[in-house]
């Protein structure tokens, strides 16, 4: 074994599965100490097939760390290399750490993305003015550190000096210290960050999030504290909450919120629909949906929100298909009926690049919102699907952005069965609103016939071809000879009419695809 890398984390669902994809390309081995998350941290590093050490409880990075360097030792590595979860170190930068200690040119090489060499020299006391050490500036946050250092390479030689003590400085700092008070060489690079947000950029705009609320008394406060202060309002619709929902909600203390009650139950698409029309009126440039069940992790905002803000795209939403190990507690019948619904979703929108419609965690632009005529918004949890429709037909753009799924302390109240056949009655309707408004109102493109063509057809082809088999095998009626080749005609041509269609529709769509 030559090099392990020992990832500490804990509630990191949001970057840990990139850093562990692009890490394994340059490592031999990856060893998860997953703190105690509440999240799907553990499942997916579980599921990409790395080693995972599990803590009963939440014990800190210094802990962390003691764990995941005595399960790297076993393997008995040549070097060992920390990189966090959380996208402040791109795993790119793995062969430029470890080559100074392959060539003996050092015994750790660390990482950092902000500090100059001098500083971090400074921080661990190895500068030539001891007295002006940056360990004495307030100004240098345990925070600040841990977004910048970390990342650090160590010989095997080297790993046994380290003594995981916690005195009050940063963890980064001090396991640099271990190894320079042991007498090894270290050798500073700079790294850079696999995601590199700059938050203040989100200041800049109105970004306000409607919630939808119903009898979630349990969670609705723990939803709204995890907004980011980046985020200029927020919108609860309690939906007619039979708990204490709404006694919870009047005791929250937050300038942002704004609490809209509905005397009856509207459902959903109703609760979103009267939060995007507050955001309109307050003129927020980004509104977000999120649910007041703590389903939505508010850190994959950032995700969400850039590509609006560079324009990348009008629409964003969430993907719990995309990997395999996103998948974390979603069961296989809801999978079945996810992926069933994206297929229909995928024709009725004409988006056909995106999956896991039902998503609800979006963001779209003041622009889009405003121009997408969302006062005739499908009010039950079909919505989104809808919502989709809309967007494709007035050519705004949508992108997926691949997050995990998160269930915790709610229960789903949807009824699968009766949710599918009516959001999928309801997806034909707007299927066929849409070819209106956009292949012959808007605009015209003979694909409207070739789907009229094979809407027609092939329901003739399976009604035809019913017949002759019931004749035939059941009730012993004469049917002619020509009648199989009638039927075989039409369901073929009804067929070829409607791929064709699809075809076309793709075509026409092609400049709606958003740069991922």
């Amino acid at each position: 074994m030559t090099i392990v890398a020992v990832i500490p984390a804990f509630n990191e669902e949001v970057h840990i599965h990139d850093v562990i994809k692009k890490a394994k390309h340059y490592v031999d081995e990856i060893i998860v100490v997953d703190d105690c998350s509440k999240d799907a941290t553990a499942f997916i590093a579980q599921s990409l097939g790395v080693r995972v050490v599990h803590h009963d409880r939440n014990m800190g990075k210094v802990e962390s760390l003691r764990s995941g360097f005595s399960a790297a030792k076993e393997l008995k590595p040549r070097i060992i290399v920390t990189i966090y979860a959380n996208g402040y170190h791109n795993p790119e930068d793995i062969p430029r750490l470890v080559e100074p200690i392959y060539w003996l040119e050092a015994d750790v090489v660390s990482g950092n993305t902000i500090f100059k060499d001098q500083d971090v020299l400074s921080l661990i006391g190895m500068d030539d003015y001891p007295d002006h050490s940056l360990m004495c500036d307030t100004a240098i946050d345990t925070g600040l550190i841990e977004q910048c250092m970390g990342f650090t390479a160590f010989s095997a030689n080297a790993v046994d000096s380290l003594r995981f003590h916690e005195n009050g400085t940063a963890v980064e700092i001090t396991l640099l210290q271990d190894v320079k008070n042991a007498g090894y060489d270290i050798k500073l690079l700079s790294a850079s960050p696999l995601f590199e947000y700059d938050h203040s950029v989100f200041h800049k705009y109105r970004i306000g999030v409607v919630v939808a609320a119903y009898n979630e008394e349990k969670l609705i406060r723990t939803t709204i504290s995890g907004m980011p202060d980046y985020i200029s309002r927020i919108y609860v619709v309690n939906d007619c909450s039979t708990d204490s929902t709404a006694q919870v909600l009047e005791s929250i203390d937050d300038p942002r919120l704004c609490v809209i009650t509905h005397e009856v139950n509207q459902g959903v698409g109703a609760a979103n629909l009267h939060g995007y029309q507050e955001a309109l009126k307050e003129n927020m440039d980004i509104a977000v949906i999120m649910n007041g069940d703590n389903q939505m992790n508010p850190l994959q905002l950032p995700n969400l929100l850039m590509p609006i803000i560079e324009g990348k795209a009008d629409y964003t939403k969430g993907n719990r298909l995309f990997h395999e190990e996103y998948r974390v507690g979603m069961s296989k019948w809801r999978s079945f009926g996810n992926s069933m619904l994206t297929m229909i979703t995928k024709i009725a929108s004409g988006n056909w690049h995106i999956m896991d419609p039902q998503n609800g965690y979006t963001a779209i632009s003041k622009k889009a919102l405003s121009n997408i005529d969302i006062n005739s918004l499908y009010t039950y949890y079909g919505y989104c699907n809808d919502v989709l429709i809309k967007l494709n037909t007035f050519g705004f753009k949508v992108m997926d952005i691949p997050m995990p799924s998160r269930y915790g302390q709610e229960r789903s109240s949807i009824k699968y069965s009766r949710y599918i056949s009516k959001v999928s009655v309801m997806l034909f309707r707007k299927f066929l609103w849409r070819l209106k408004m956009k292949y012959m109102v808007m605009s015209f493109h003979p694909l409207v016939l070739f789907y009229i063509f094979g809407m027609v057809l092939v329901p003739s082809g399976v009604l035809l071809g019913s017949y002759i088999f019931i004749s035939k095998l059941i009730t012993g009626w004469p049917v002619s000879t020509n009648m199989p080749l009638l039927d075989a005609l039409l369901l073929i041509t009804g067929i070829q009419f409607t791929l064709f269609a699809m075809l076309f529709d793709m075509q026409e769509n092609n400049h709606l695809l958003a740069n991922q």
